[in-house]
């Protein structure tokens, strides 16, 4: 899935989370210690070329995610910018 497309899929689902959800929280969200191991593993065997199909999948999963993550802070402060 081309990161292009991902707004338009989410868009419903970032707007009410950005309005629902408390600020405070989703400004201060990051990856617990363990998904964050794993990220840089992933990111590690990448760049080494070593990324099997599944963990090449779970990568992008993990962008995907992020990219979610970042749309979602960023309504959240235009929010509470207005």
């Amino acid at each position: 899935m081309s990161t292009v497309d991902f707004p338009l899929v989410f868009d419903e689902l970032v707007d009410l989370l950005a309005e629902s959800a408390p600020a405070d929280k989703l400004l201060a969200f990051q990856l617990s210690h363990e998904k964050q191991r794993r990220l840089d593993d992933l990111l590690a065997k990448n760049r080494e070329g070593n990324l099997t199909a599944n963990e090449s999948a779970e990568l992008d999963a993990f962008e995907q995610f992020e990219h979610m993550v970042r749309l979602l802070k960023g309504r959240v402060r235009e929010k509470h910018r207005s």
